[in-house]
């Protein structure tokens, strides 16, 4: 015979404080577990957007980012000849030969330094990356001193309002426009001319090279060809979205597992307190189930009543903590990308994986507390309960 699943409904409501005390706990551990995940998840997905299905970047072979990567002048000039590159309305390939480079700006508020991420572009620049827009002021002129900035950039820094100057390489640059980024990492970035940029900074090599493909089934017949030409073998090439996420791995899974090791820390503090709350119920209601014992009902019924009404303690405590880490989505922040040592800002973002995970956790710890106490209440004594008062 089974006992009905209002009867642990009931116990509940009548033990509302320990309840929610318990509930609050595991909400709290929740909350805590899918931040984190957000966090990571909202860094990864930030630096994904960035990258386009159709654009490939090529970069020195063993450059693991931009800033340790070397592409000539001739190996550039090739790589633009090439037939999978689609065309522009002026008839020439859609490609950018781009710098990039590290500087410091000082922070608004604290004043303290930050590194930011000085990218040079050509002119078709901004059409290999549709996602970004012009917000405030204009574009800059090629073959000027001219620098526009991204909206995180703008909000974050000092003196990067339009109009501001900023050095660069020991030379002052005019701020002539503010773009926005959208949801993603070029938000966090300055742009200007790369030959510009080359000559002040005393580069005689580009960074890296964004090229836009016809269609993306292109992409490995431009990588074979690449890797049978000899004046290529120095080059490699990738999927631009496909870059970005390996950008993202170091990163996110620090995050993952600092955040996860706070959150096994905390959830014992949950479980022990789903534990005691659950040991109460069972020493309160000793006559209770005595009587339960007495009218027919297995030793499974009553392990299972209270191992039911733990799990509805830690799946409402689950639901809450998601509930309360969905409000994160609105906050941005910014970190150190460790890919390349200059500041990203991106927010939380909540994903139905994130969910999942986060309420199967909710369920774990409310079995795990509410198991030995469970135990306990099916192995009692019919006649002893039944005594005790």
């Amino acid at each position: 015979m089974k006992i009905p699943l209002s009867y642990s409904f009931r116990n509940m409501w009548t033990r509302r404080l320990t309840t929610s005390l318990t509930v609050g706990g595991v909400a709290l551990v929740v909350f805590v577990f899918a931040a984190v995940l957000m966090l990571a998840n909202g860094l990864r997905e930030t630096l994904i957007a960035t990258g386009a299905d159709d654009n490939v970047i090529v970069l020195r072979k063993g450059a693991s980012a931009e800033m340790m990567s070397a592409v000539g002048r001739e190996s550039a000039s090739i790589l633009e000849s090439q037939p999978e590159l689609a065309m522009g309305a002026d008839s020439k390939p859609v490609s950018s030969n781009e710098l990039v480079v590290i500087i410091n700006l000082k922070k608004l508020g604290s004043g303290d330094m930050g590194n930011v991420t000085v990218r040079g572009i050509t002119a078709k620049g901004p059409d290999l990356r549709p996602k970004v827009r012009l917000v405030e002021g204009r574009m800059f002129t090629f073959g000027s001193s001219e620098v526009i900035v991204g909206n995180a950039v703008h909000e974050r820094f000092a003196g990067t309002e339009i109009g501001g100057r900023i050095k660069l390489a020991g030379s002052m640059w005019t701020i002539v426009g503010v773009f926005d980024g959208g949801k993603t990492g070029f938000a966090s970035e300055v742009w200007g001319d790369t030959e510009q940029l080359m000559g002040a900074f005393n580069r005689p090599v580009y960074s890296s090279m964004l090229l836009r493909l016809k269609t993306p089934a292109d992409f490995e017949a431009l990588k074979k060809k690449m890797e049978a030409d000899p004046r290529l073998q120095q080059m490699e090439i990738k999927n631009e979205k496909r870059y970005y996420e390996e950008q993202s791995e170091m990163m996110a899974t620090f995050i993952r597992i600092l955040g996860l090791v706070i959150t096994i820390i905390f959830s014992f503090g949950a479980m022990i307190g789903a534990m005691i709350t659950m040991y109460a119920a069972v020493a309160n209601r000793t006559t209770e189930i005595g009587t339960l014992r007495a009218l027919g009902f297995q030793r499974r019924s009553v392990m299972a009543a209270f191992l039911i009404e733990s799990l509805l303690l830690g799946g409402v405590g689950g639901l809450l903590g998601i509930g309360l880490a969905s409000l994160l989505q609105v906050i941005t922040i910014s970190t150190t990308n460790f890919g390349t040592f200059s500041e990203i800002a991106f927010g939380f973002v909540l994903s139905f994986r994130i969910v999942v995970q986060t309420f199967i956790f909710a369920l774990v710890m409310g079995f795990i507390g509410g198991f030995l106490p469970s135990f306990r209440a099916a192995r009692l004594n019919i006649i002893n309960a039944l005594r005790s008062t």
